[in-house]
């Protein structure tokens, strides 16, 4: 039962960081930019980013349990999803620290457009690698839970 429980809770918070992620990206971000203009949906965008943030740390403590307490036969898939943890929280602490150096971009007096769109970009490639590095990271956790061979 407190295996179900677990994989429950991490599929849930596997959906909702990444699930929220995707649909923010692909829905809102366009909508809110044509409805609100670029610069404010940018303001909405800067907290959301945060909640995201929370959400996926709170998958991290999840999976981390998950990988720690399945029981999967496959040590190589059992090292691959440790080290795939690892660099994902290792992208989100990136990705956090990034997050602080936009925000004192947007608050500056004379904001810097150019240090704004190079740090922009790095954020937008971690998170697109975070995704993709989430996919794989679904993959095998799901090998895991039944047992398949790898």
């Amino acid at each position: 039962m407190l295996a179900r429980l677990r994989r429950f809770l991490v599929f849930q918070a596997f959906l909702c960081w990444q699930g929220g992620f995707v649909f923010y990206a692909a829905v809102v971000v366009p909508v809110g930019s044509e409805v609100n203009g670029a610069y404010f949906q940018g303001l909405v965008t800067q907290r959301v980013t945060d909640w995201l943030a929370v959400v996926g740390l709170g998958w991290h403590l999840l999976f981390a349990w998950d990988v720690w307490a399945e029981r999967d036969p496959i040590r190589r898939r059992v090292r691959l999803r440790f080290a795939g943890w690892l660099v994902s929280l290792l992208l989100l602490a990136a990705l956090a620290w990034i997050h602080l150096k936009l925000d004192a971009l947007l608050d500056a007096e004379d904001m810097d457009d150019l240090a704004f769109r190079r740090w922009h970009i790095a954020y937008l490639w971690g998170v697109t690698a975070q995704w993709a590095l989430g996919l794989v990271q679904a993959w095998l956790t799901l090998g895991a839970w039944t047992k398949t061979p790898a």
